[in-house]
Parts: structure tokens; C-alpha cells; sequence
């Protein structure tokens, strides 16, 4: 085996060949043997981080074990985080090897070829890359995981890929160190500012004007959508691998720790806020770029589409916890301790308790919510919405149920699953994203539907995911108002500041439910943005972190994290949307609109090329109709587009629904949803819109409502004759036409695996063959 491909960037890895061997055979042994023992070392360096990790976690005073819980990754996402760790550490195992060796960093030897990588990858456990074999033809409903909506690339857009790259990462050492890694580095002749004193200088605002245009449901929504598109999860380990320190005692960088210089205005001291890097992800086909397998690249753990992954989850596992299986009706799994004053659900409590969340000091304990994202706790606003689709989900299903009383239980399901996720499309893309975006820019980069497109990436962009779709930070209100049924401020729900709304649901629960929180959100005018009061203090001075004893700022965070994921610059992301690059100080103040603003940006970054490319987006001028300048209207559009266009059950594409389904799912508006599953009683029309009431809301008799009837399945003759297909334990079956017959198709919940046929026909008047049986898996049996 000979190692070839060279590439363009330095300080990368190699096999050596080494001086005195031929190459060939003997080369072959020597390289597979270094890769071994490589390997070897760097699986002992990850796994006594993470079980240090582990053991500091399980303390039952630490926060870090709280915070870690509330933003939980699944099982399958750890472990395609661990490979990753494993594959990324051998890499740099290799490369101390060579640097002991030659004393240097930039090294010109034969450099890794496909086998070597894919032999690392392996010994590592990366998943493999999936061949479209694996795709079912006939696939009537998305897979939980995404796995599949491509059938010619099945990972695309599926939980636990990566992040896309829409332009080239720049590590400093061209590998896995961030922009400012090394304190003493120039870019275009200066230093990178720290983030903070971008922070402080640029960003933080103390006062912020409200906008007279839209509600603080926008913001909100923005937040929840955006659970349902993208999660990076950070590095679980708390050690550095190379030193044993953890990144709250330490200001230094070391592979996971990636800390945010402060200084203190008045003692002069200087500290640090700690950072964990966003954690690797595999890339399971290496054949597409072998410079992007040797880099860092972070991971989406969720699916890309907008499918209401954040109501069902994006594992197997996650889905069965949440669904009521015993009750054979299809609905969601409900609180069983709690409802509200009417006697509508909560979402279930999580898994584990006692649960890590905030509770009221004089009442009853209150457990964190589970939903299909971990976030769910993170602010009661948002822990809001999700119970309004838990209660429409469960709506739905019983409404179907009656319709179809010759439904099984899987299909009220996925039919009713099908439909919620429809219904967050056409919200989004309908209702939110261009009023985000602008009208303009909507029809510019997004423009009128074309139907499915198979050569379109609907994956998640790295850029959207950690700079674009975070100009919503901009707009967080530092206080949150409930309001009562005639939509007014009252002594015994005070308003509250938004520190008081972390991880309470307690809040919820004894409180008077979601509606005044709803009122609140619907009623309160959203924050403008400008770019002389870019951020409340409140999450730049006083953000809570519940793994960190000292208040955060997530302005620097953002900032930080940009670095950490080897963004380009602002001036590239303006070239790469075909917007003017900024060259001079009057180029960035016809950009900016603000002066003042554009002069002590300069001062600070000295060289407009090293602007960050999410503090560039967000302080140019608002275009009209729009909440975003045109750099972030630009990113925003692509990536919703290719959410659009490479979803192959976009709700409007060819046979996902009738005509007369979709004519009902337009229908449907968030004002909708808000009547049918609270006590509000009026709303405006469009709920994202801020009103005056009473005189801009009307009655819920007056918004229009979706027609189910659509949904109407008569009973075929072949049911007629054969009559219901057997009932199986542990998992239930699909009705579906195949080739003129009526065929039964069977599945079992997560933990089980079917045994016999998985599909039986209906031949004559009896069905073709025994049903499977659902048999446990062995590790269940432990």
C-alpha cells in the first residue's frame, strides 16, 4: 500500500516513511503497526477522561451533573461522539509521534492515504457510510432518525452528521485549532479581540426599544424551531486529554477547553469565562474530501428537516419513551401526576429522577419535563409551546381514531405525526421566515415551491447552525410578562426576569398553567434590534449556566463558538452570497447605518477581513420588512430552501397528501393551535403579530380550522374479506397497497426485533401467512 494525495494545507498527518525502509510491503507494516499502536494510546487518553468526567458528573452536589442532564445527549450520539474523539486523538497521537520525531509542526512526507484513514476510522467505531441498499423503496412515512429521506444518500439530513461546510474551515493549524488557539497569531496582520471585549464594547445593551411590528411569539418560535433543526452538542468530557485538567480551573487551551479571556475594569486582573469545544463528529464517507476527514468537524445531533423532531424525538429510543404504547391509541405519552386547572396534560416527566430542575422553595417537588428535545426546560416560554404541540398531537390522533376506527394504533399514529410535522412547515415557512427574512429575500433565495429535488443537501449548515439563525439572540427580552384572560399584568403573576425562567417548570405546574404565559408572549411587542443596542445585559452581564459558578455572557459565547468551529470571515460570507466585501471604514458604515458603531469596530478588529462573520450579520442594517440585514436574509434563505427542497416528505410534494389534505393543512394557523389546546379564547389572527387588545384580537370562532374529515379512509373490500390483520405484542402493524394488494406490514417498538415476516398480504379472503413475533433484544434481558 503506497500513501499518496498531498494536500494543500500544513501540518498534517502522515505515515512516515522512515529512513532506511523501502516503501511498498514493508512501509505497509510499519505504517499499519504506528496506526495500531496510535490508536491504542489515544483510546486509553479518551476513555479515563471520560470516566473522570463521568465520576465528577455523578457527585450529587455538582452542577455540572445538572447542566449536563437538562442538555442530554442520547446513546447513540455519545457514541458516535466517542469514535469521533477516538479517530480525532489518534490523529493527533500520530502527529506528536511525528513532531517528537523531526521537531517540527509543518511536515513534507508521503502523507495518509484513504486505507490509512479508513483503518483509523474503523479501529475508532465510526459508523460506516451507509450504501442505499439499506433504504426501503416503499418507505410510506420518514424514519425517526432522517435515515433514508435521500434514498440515494441516505445520511443526509439524519441526526448525528455532520455539520455542512458551505465554505472551507480555518483552523489555524489548518486541522482542529480555532481561530485565536494561539494568543500571539496575526490574522491579516493583528490579533483576533477577544470576544469579550467585542462584548462589552460593541454589543452589550442596557436599554432596547420594542418592536410595534411583531409579538415575542416571534422570538420564541425562532427558538423552538430552531431545537427542531439543530443541536451541537458540546464535548462531555471535563479533562483536557493532554494534561488532566478541567476547563473550570484552568485559562489555558487544551483540546476540549477553549476559554473566553476577561478583564476585570476595575482591579485590572484578568480571568477567563470557561468554554467547551463543541464536540467532533465522524465523517462516515471518507471518499468525498480527505482534507475534511483529517479536520474537525462538529456534529448535528438531531435530524436537519423541520419534521417535529422536537415533539417526537430523533432516536428510536427517544420515540418509544414518548409515545402512550399501552393505551393503543396513538397518542403521546401525558403527565401522570400533574394537569392543569382544566384538566389538560403536561408533557411526562423525564426518565431519571429525582430530576435536576429549579423548584418552588414552599411547594410540592416538580420534576423536569421530558419532550423530544433536551432543551425543553431551558425557559418556561419555550417548555410552553412544547406542551401546545403535545396536546395537538394527542387532539389529532383521537380525532382520527373516530374518523378511521379500522386504524391501527401505528398508523393513528404516524399519520398524526405526519400531520403535526406538516403543520410546523407551513408555520415556519409560511408565518416566521418571512417576516425574519423579508419578502424580498423570501422570493429571492427561497422563491415558489418546485417540488422534491434529490440533488439537494437539506443537511444543516455549520454557518446557519452557529452564527445565521443566532441573530435571535438579539432579540431575547430580559423580562417575560403573564398576563390573565383580559391580557393585563396582576399582582399574583408578577412579571418576571428571565433568569427566574431557566429550567422551572415548577412555574408552570403551580402557576396557572401555560396560558398567561402564552398571553405573555402573545401580548408583549418583541425587542427591536439596532446595532447600537444589539443585546440585553441580561444574557451579555448575567446569563445562568448551571455547570458554571459564575455568571456567563452569551454574546462572547457565540462569539467563541464561531472561533471553535473555524468559521470563515464576515467578508468571505458576504462574497459567498455575491454581497459587496467590505474594504473600507465607509464600506462598513453604509452597511452598518450607524457610525459610531462601524468606527469602534474597526478600532477593535484593526483589519475588516477578521470581523466574525455572527457579529458582522447582525449589526448591518435591517432590510425592509425584515428582521435581518442581508448577509444573514442570504444564509437564512439557502438553508431553508434546501430544508425545503431536499425534504422528500416536504408536506407539499408529490403524494405526501391528497389535495384535499393540503387544502385543510393551510388552514392551520399557531393562532389555531393556541385555541384548540388552551383556555384562550381570543387571539389575532396571526398570533406573530403584536395587537392591541381587545380591539386587534378576535374570537377563536373566527380563525380558521382544519377539516379532518380529509382524512377519511374507507375501509377496502380486501379488509372486508380477510378482516383485521393479527395483533402482535411489542409492536403493530401498517396498512398498505402494494401492487393492488392490501399488505400488512409489521414493526416492533424499540428493544425489540421482529421474528417471522414482516409483511403479510391479503390473498383471497385470509392473509397470506402468520404474523411475526416481536422477541426482546439480549441486552434488554440484563
Amino acid at each position: 500500500m503506497v500513501c499518496f494525495f498531498n494536500l494543500i494545507f500544513h501540518a498534517v498527518l502522515v505515515c512516515i516513511v522512515l529512513p532506511g525502509f523501502p516503501a511498498d510491503e514493508t512501509r505497509y507494516f510499519n505504517c499499519k503497526e504506528l496506526l495500531i499502536s496510535s490508536y491504542h494510546e489515544s483510546l486509553q487518553i479518551v476513555d479515563e477522561s471520560l470516566f473522570h468526567s463521568r465520576q465528577r458528573r455523578s457527585a450529587p452536589s455538582s452542577s455540572t451533573h445538572m447542566f449536563t442532564f437538562l442538555r442530554q445527549t442520547e446513546p447513540e450520539t455519545l457514541e458516535t461522539s466517542r469514535a469521533a474523539e477516538v479517530f480525532q486523538t489518534t490523529l493527533q497521537v500520530l502527529k506528536n509521534r511525528a513532531r517528537q520525531r523531526y521537531k517540527r509542526d509543518v511536515m513534507t512526507p508521503e502523507l495518509l492515504s484513504w486505507e490509512d484513514m479508513e483503518l483509523i476510522a474503523e479501529l475508532s467505531q465510526c459508523p460506516p457510510a451507509m450504501h442505499p441498499s439499506i433504504c426501503h423503496p416503499n418507505s410510506k412515512y420518514r424514519s425517526i432518525s432522517g435515515l433514508c429521506n435521500n434514498r440515494q444518500n441516505p445520511l443526509w439530513g439524519a441526526a448525528n452528521t455532520p455539520l455542512v461546510r458551505w465554505l472551507p474551515a480555518e483552523y489555524e493549524d489548518g486541522e482542529r485549532e480555532p481561530k485565536g488557539w494561539n494568543r500571539g497569531r496575526l490574522h491579516n496582520g493583528f490579533q483576533l479581540p477577544p470576544p469579550r471585549e467585542v462584548s462589552t464594547k460593541i454589543m452589550s445593551s442596557s436599554s432596547k426599544s420594542e418592536d410595534d411590528i411583531y409579538s415575542q411569539l416571534l422570538v420564541e418560535w425562532g427558538q423552538y424551531i430552531d431545537h427542531d433543526i439543530t443541536f451541537t452538542p458540546q464535548s462531555t468530557g471535563s479533562a483536557a486529554f493532554w494534561t488532566g485538567i478541567g476547563c473550570l480551573t484552568s485559562c489555558e487551551n487544551m483540546h476540549l477547553c477553549f476559554p473566553i479571556e476577561t478583564h476585570d475594569k476595575l482591579s485590572g486582573a484578568r480571568g477567563c469565562m470557561p468554554f467547551y469545544r463543541s464536540t467532533p463528529v465522524c465523517l462516515v464517507n471518507l471518499e468525498t474530501d480527505l482534507g475534511q476527514a483529517l479536520q474537525r468537524q462538529q456534529m448535528n445531533a438531531i435530524t436537519s428537516f423541520i419534521d417535529a423532531s422536537v415533539v417526537y424525538g430523533h432516536t428510536p429510543r427517544m420515540e418509544s419513551f414518548l409515545r402512550d404504547l399501552s393505551g393503543l391509541n396513538g397518542k403521546l405519552a401525558v403527565n401522570n401526576q400533574f394537569k392543569d386547572p382544566k384538566g389538560r396534560p403536561y408533557l411526562p416527566f423525564v426518565a431519571t429522577l429525582p430530576s435536576a430542575c429549579q423548584q418552588d422553595p414552599q411547594g410540592e417537588k416538580v420534576e423536569c419535563f421530558s419532550a423530544g428535545d433536551s432543551r425543553v426546560n431551558e425557559g418556561i416560554p419555550l417548555t410552553s409551546l412544547h406542551t401546545l404541540w403535545l396536546r395537538e398531537h394527542n387532539r389529532i390522533a383521537e380525532a382520527l381514531k373516530g374518523i378511521n376506527g379500522h386504524w391501527s394504533p401505528e398508523t393513528i399514529y404516524q399519520e398524526t405525526r405526519k400531520i403535526i410535522g406538516a403543520l410546523h412547515q407551513i408555520i415556519t415557512m409560511r408565518d416566521y421566515v418571512p417576516k425574519i427574512i423579508g419578502p424580498e429575500s423570501f422570493e429571492h433565495y427561497i422563491g415558489s415551491y418546485g417540488g422534491y429535488d434529490p440533488t439537494t443537501d437539506p443537511s444543516a449548515a455549520n454557518v446557519f447552525a452557529t452564527a445565521a439563525f443566532r441573530f435571535g439572540h438579539a432579540t431575547v427580552a430580559p423580562i417575560l410578562r403573564r398576563l390573565n384572560e383580559s391580557f393585563q399584568e396582576t399582582e399574583h403573576l408578577p412579571r418576571l426576569r428571565l433568569r427566574e425562567t431557566f429550567f422551572s417548570p415548577w412555574r408552570i405546574v403551580k402557576e396557572g398553567g401555560i396560558e398567561p404565559i402564552l398571553r405573555g408572549i402573545i401580548g408583549t411587542a418583541a425587542l427591536a434590534t439596532s446595532a447600537d443596542m444589539l443585546v440585553a445585559e441580561e444574557i451579555t452581564e448575567r446569563l445562568v449556566v448551571l455547570n458554571v459558578p459564575q455568571h456567563m455572557d452569551l454574546a462572547s459565547l457565540n462569539l467563541q463558538r464561531g472561533r471553535d468551529h473555524a468559521l470563515p470571515g464576515y467578508n468571505d460570507w458576504r462574497e459567498f452570497c455575491e454581497l459587496k466585501r467590505i474594504n473600507t471604514l465607509d464600506d462598513l458604515k453604509e452597511v452598518v447605518r450607524d457610525y459610531k458603531v462601524a468606527e469602534k469596530i474597526q478600532k477593535i478588529y484593526k483589519h475588516l477581513d477578521n470581523i466574525d462573520v455572527w457579529l458582522g450579520g447582525l449589526v448591518e442594517d435591517m432590510l425592509p420588512g425584515a428582521r435581518t440585514g442581508p448577509l444573514f436574509a442570504c444564509l437564512i434563505g439557502k438553508q431553508m430552501r434546501a430544508l425545503r427542497d431536499g425534504d422528500r416528505f416536504w408536506w407539499e410534494a408529490e403524494g405526501v397528501f391528497t389535495p384535499q389534505q393540503k387544502a385543510e393543512l393551510s388552514k392551520v394557523s399557531l393562532s389555531r393551535i393556541i385555541c384548540d389546546n388552551t383556555d384562550i379564547r381570543e387571539v389575532p389572527y396571526d398570533s406573530f403579530r403584536f395587537g392591541k387588545c381587545p380591539s386587534d384580537y378576535v374570537s377563536c370562532n373566527h380563525i380558521p380550522l382544519m377539516n379532518l374529515e380529509a382524512w377519511r379512509e374507507e375501509r377496502s373490500a380486501d379488509l372486508e374479506q380477510c378482516g383485521f390483520p393479527p395483533k402482535i405484542t411489542n409492536g403493530d402493524f401498517i396498512l398498505s397497497s402494494t401492487s393492488g394488494r392490501l399488505v400488512a406490514l409489521y414493526s416492533c417498538f424499540h428493544g425489540f426485533k421482529l421474528k417471522g415476516a414482516t409483511a403479510i398480504v391479503c390473498e383471497g379472503n385470509r392473509w397470506s401467512d402468520q404474523p411475526p413475533q416481536c422477541t426482546v433484544l439480549a441486552w434488554l434481558q440484563f
